[in-house]
């Protein structure tokens, strides 16, 4: 297993993710409701879907051993409204979470 973490954005390169963490860029909701009305970015909820950019190297169990990531990089996910901590990487807003904090894997 490689334990050096690849990334598919130009903007995630700068962070490698610690351990049992990821790097996840929210993938933003479409911005018309059903009856087609516009809904303002005042009014959206963040959205809670993202692309996984960057991946650790697995968590470290109590015993020592390493437990390999099930999320990799390109997956789509879904993880809690208030998860993660935002930070800013070359003008772009993304989340590091825990993999613990991803509630499914996209199909």
């Amino acid at each position: 297993m490689n334990n050096t973490p690849t990334t598919n954005s130009s903007n995630s390169r700068n962070v490698r993710p610690l351990h049992d963490r990821l790097v996840v860029r929210r993938i933003e909701e479409d911005e018309t409701a059903k009856g087609g009305i516009i809904i303002p970015d005042t009014a959206k909820e963040k959205p809670q879907k993202g692309e996984v950019l960057a991946v650790g190297s697995g968590k470290i169990l109590e015993n020592g051993t390493k437990l390999p990531m099930d999320v990799q990089v390109g997956n789509k996910i879904l993880f809690g409204k208030y998860t993660g901590t935002e930070i800013k990487i070359d003008g772009e807003d993304v989340l590091i979470l825990r993999e613990d904090e991803v509630l499914a894997i996209l199909a």
